[in-house]
């Protein structure tokens, strides 16, 4: 049988890509933008709200091509031609299949449902789950995913995906200007893949933060508002705090 991990032409070319984001990760935003021309990755953002199209934006801009989803095709495509460069407007179903790295930003409420509709295309993925779990807007798959650790319950309902949990604990609004500050703001990640933890890791450091992994996917439960995490820290503070958190 062969590994899934390496089977994949388009994850090859995503290692390549992320390998070279180390080296534009040092660079001023806009050389960054211009050196990334040499190497782009695909990302399909599900969900372009608030921070699903922050995020967009600032890879876009990097050099990565982009397809935003929602529900709302038009809204997605006025998004995509106000990023311009590299940003394009597709269905969920369409993001899915073309995201090499998948960027998972809606309700909570709406990963069910999500997780039947793109088996097929979320298999082997790299998944960052930015989604977080509110009761009284999700419901009883909120409440489930609270109890269960949101990290370990997005597990079961994107079933085959290779998640990292990240960008659940900072203001939307400040994430299209982290990368004006590079590495003072630390980003507390979770994940059980090593591969995947390596891509999105890369990745959050093109958008500015500084990664910091905090522990598998059952420590995804302090990846959320009103956790010791949330809010903007140094990686350094994120450190402190994780090391007194019980998985």
């Amino acid at each position: 049988m062969r590994d899934r991990r390496t089977s994949c032409p388009g994850r090859r070319h995503l290692m390549k890509t992320v390998g070279a984001a180390v080296v534009l990760s040092a660079l001023p935003f806009g050389e960054r933008a211009a050196a990334a021309e040499s190497g782009k990755g695909r990302i399909g953002m599900i969900g372009s709200g608030r921070v699903g199209s922050a995020l967009g934006r600032v890879w876009a801009q990097a050099g990565h091509e982009v397809m935003f989803s929602s529900r709302n095709l038009e809204d997605d495509r006025k998004l995509a031609a106000e990023v311009g460069a590299n940003a394009r407007a597709g269905t969920p179903g369409e993001a899915a299949a073309f995201g090499e790295v998948l960027v998972f930003a809606v309700p909570y409420g709406a990963l069910p449902e999500l997780g039947k509709a793109l088996a097929g295309s979320i298999e082997g993925k790299v998944v960052i789950d930015a989604c977080n779990p509110f009761p009284q807007r999700d419901g009883d798959i909120a409440v489930e995913a609270r109890e269960k650790g949101a990290g370990l319950k997005s597990a079961e309902l994107l079933p085959g995906a290779r998640i990292v949990r990240a960008f659940n604990a900072v203001g939307a609004a400040r994430m299209a200007e982290a990368h004006r500050e590079p590495g003072r703001i630390g980003m507390p990640i979770a994940g059980d893949d090593k591969e995947a933890i390596e891509i999105a890791s890369r990745l959050i450091r093109e958008i500015g933060y500084e990664p910091v992994l905090i522990g598998g996917l059952e420590m995804g439960k302090y990846l959320m508002p009103g956790t010791p995490l949330a809010g903007e820290h140094s990686p350094e503070e994120i450190r402190r705090i994780a090391a007194t958190l019980n998985p």
